[in-house]
């Protein structure tokens, strides 16, 4: 029976996420499955060797004692998908299954471990990071002695950007470490756990890794994706 990778389902590309793990990187072993907060398969959660916390949608902010009037705000949150994600995350840590963050999903991840996200960064740093019609590009700068570090053997490099939200470095939650920052505002960009005693595999990132330009040979789109299907396998 073939392992199973479980996407939670976003509003938004969602399709990247799924042609990011081509058949060559399945292979015989892995097979995708679409996790939605929509139809509520709950059911298939316990099905899943590793998950994939996708973007989208800012997380309601009633979660995490935030404002809620702000600039971006959308029309509408999404509470089903916040409460389908935790249920999603508390089984990965109950069960050590890898975890890939993307986007809101670091957020929520530190969200999920008692952290808070900047409603938005502001004005200054959207110019940087907020998506316009086409994603930002930024440099980010990668922590020595990190899981993030290990992985992509680099000290730098491009990636994508297209948010308005970020982990508060004051709220940043104590179970987790900052793994990478943005080169030119310090903006959180990668977290991991402090301690990895007893905990699953998990990285997430700030950027998009499924949609990067490049993503084939960028070290910092591919050998992510690379150790977490690694991890998947060996659950």
């Amino acid at each position: 029976m073939k392992k199973k990778i479980g996407i939670s389902y976003t509003e938004t590309n969602f399709q990247n996420y799924e042609q990011w793990f081509t058949n060559t990187d399945l292979g015989d072993d892995l097979e995708i499955i679409i996790l939605s907060f929509i139809k509520n398969n709950t059911e298939d959660i316990s099905k899943c060797s590793g998950f994939v916390l996708t973007g989208g949608i800012d997380v309601l902010p009633s979660i995490y004692g935030g404002n809620t009037e702000y600039p971006y705000r959308p029309t509408a949150f999404l509470p089903e998908r916040d409460a389908f994600e935790k249920l999603i995350y508390e089984y990965a840590l109950l069960h050590k299954i890898p975890i890939l963050g993307i986007c809101r999903g670091l957020q929520y991840i530190n969200i999920l471990e008692g952290g808070k996200v900047f409603e938005d960064i502001g004005e200054s740093a959207n110019q940087t990071h907020k998506r316009e019609t086409i994603d930002k590009e930024h440099t980010v700068d990668i922590l020595s002695d990190t899981l993030l570090h290990s992985i992509t053997g680099t000290d730098n490099g491009v990636v994508n950007s297209a948010h308005h939200q970020a982990i508060r470095p004051d709220e940043l939650a104590d179970d987790l470490v900052v793994s990478a920052y943005s080169s030119s505002d310090h903006i959180i960009e990668g977290i991991e756990y402090k301690d990895k005693t007893d905990k699953p595999f998990m990285i997430a990132v700030q950027w998009h890794p499924e949609r990067m330009k490049e993503k084939e040979s960028n070290p910092l789109s591919q050998k992510i994706k690379t150790a977490f299907i690694h991890a998947t396998k060996c659950k």
